[in-house]
């Protein structure tokens, strides 16, 4: 198994994890977001959780220094993720 890089890892973590509080206090507080709002939220969360589990063995040198396409592709839904 590769060496985690859990600075990455940790930092997604936290943003999605500000995201889905934010989105609860709404909820909570019957401020409903309207479906646009949802959507960008829950694109946000799907993201950073992506990007966690994908970018999980990036060295932080790589993860400083990638390109657009990196980006978009690490924020992707992860191919090796399997459910049984």
């Amino acid at each position: 198994m590769d060496k985690q890089n859990w600075l990455i890892i940790i930092q997604d973590l936290i943003d999605a994890k500000e995201d889905l509080g934010k989105l609860e206090t709404q909820v909570h507080s019957a401020n409903y977001p309207d479906d646009i709002e949802f959507k960008i939220t829950m694109q946000h969360i799907y993201h950073h959780l992506n990007f966690a589990w994908n970018a999980r063995n990036i060295l932080p040198d790589e993860y400083a220094h990638q390109s657009q396409m990196d980006f978009e592709t690490l924020g992707k839904f992860p191919t090796d993720l399997y459910f049984d």
